[in-house]
């Protein structure tokens, strides 16, 4: 076994997590590559995390959700397990906390593991329907109101037909693993990862019967400006990007036909996270 490490290389308390989880994985005969970023950190040379897929069986993001988002960027094509070792509190899309580094290790050495297919957003933003540019993304993107700060008036169309003329801060398309996310703090539902859906949510919307929305992940969807004169609206991909949207300009979104797959340990569940991370008690 060969694992793939990467850090988020603004986080220098992640330093001494990328060692002790190198040490854990050698200890147990497992070899391990940085990236060119993290090895960077510690005063090495590493391969560029696009080409893990060629070098490696399995990569390891250490850091939070931030830095298993930005790994979807990072490692590009990768269509291997990813971990995330988070440093403190267990997120929604890692595996495991720097804590449990030993028991990780254990079980990529005796491949021990499950792992949880995630569905992947892909955008497509074109200029005045001529320059397009693709983008990819694993929680949600976001349509929203720009400098001037003012609601913004924009089009929903699904497969060809108008869903409805939104007037909000914005609006977001998210995946079932995005809806833990921003989408969750603009009321979006919460959805189970396996499901095959897309939730569509306006953010803080002029209207309270506009609501979010659950539909087929099979579907397409357009946004568009509906008001030239509200100046540019602000289009960002699982938090990053934002880039300015102007009248004229169109967002195609559909499923990616990649997809991004989460290792998880064996005994851990999903709803278990929702219960910690939410705060659940019951009744």
């Amino acid at each position: 076994m060969k694992v793939g490490i990467l850090a988020n290389p603004h986080k220098k308390d992640s330093i001494p997590t990328v060692q002790a989880l190198r040490d854990a994985l050698e200890a147990r005969g497992v070899e391990s590559v940085l990236d060119h970023e993290t090895a960077a950190m510690v005063g090495e040379e590493g391969i560029e995390a696009s080409e893990f897929v060629r070098e490696v069986d399995l990569a390891a993001a250490v850091g939070g959700d931030g830095t298993m988002l930005h790994a979807v960027l990072r490692l590009g094509n990768f269509n291997l397990p990813v971990a995330g070792i988070h440093i403190g509190n267990l997120g929604f899309l890692t595996t495991c906390t720097d804590q449990d580094m030993a028991a990780f290790a254990d079980a990529v050495a005796e491949k021990k593991f499950k792992t949880s297919e995630r569905t992947l957003l892909e955008a497509v933003v074109c200029r005045g329907g001529e320059s397009c540019q693709t983008y990819t993304a694993l929680n949600e993107i976001a349509l929203a109101r720009g400098e001037t700060g003012r609601m913004v008036s924009l089009v929903a169309k699904v497969n060809g037909e108008l869903l409805n003329r939104y007037r909000a801060d914005g609006l977001i398309v998210a995946t079932p693993t995005g809806s833990t996310a921003y989408s969750l703090s603009a009321g979006g539902p919460l959805v189970s990862p396996a499901s095959g859906v897309f939730l569509i949510t306006p953010i803080c919307p002029h209207s309270l019967s506009q609501r979010a929305l659950v539909l087929s992940d099979s579907s397409e969807i357009e946004l568009s400006a509906d008001d030239a004169e509200a100046g540019p609206m602000i289009f960002t991909v699982d938090g990053r990007e934002s880039i300015s949207i102007a009248s004229g300009d169109s967002i195609e979104v559909r499923k990616s036909a990649q997809t991004f797959t989460l290792l998880r340990l064996e005994g851990a569940s999903y709803y278990e996270a929702l219960r910690q991370k939410l705060g659940w008690q019951g009744v």
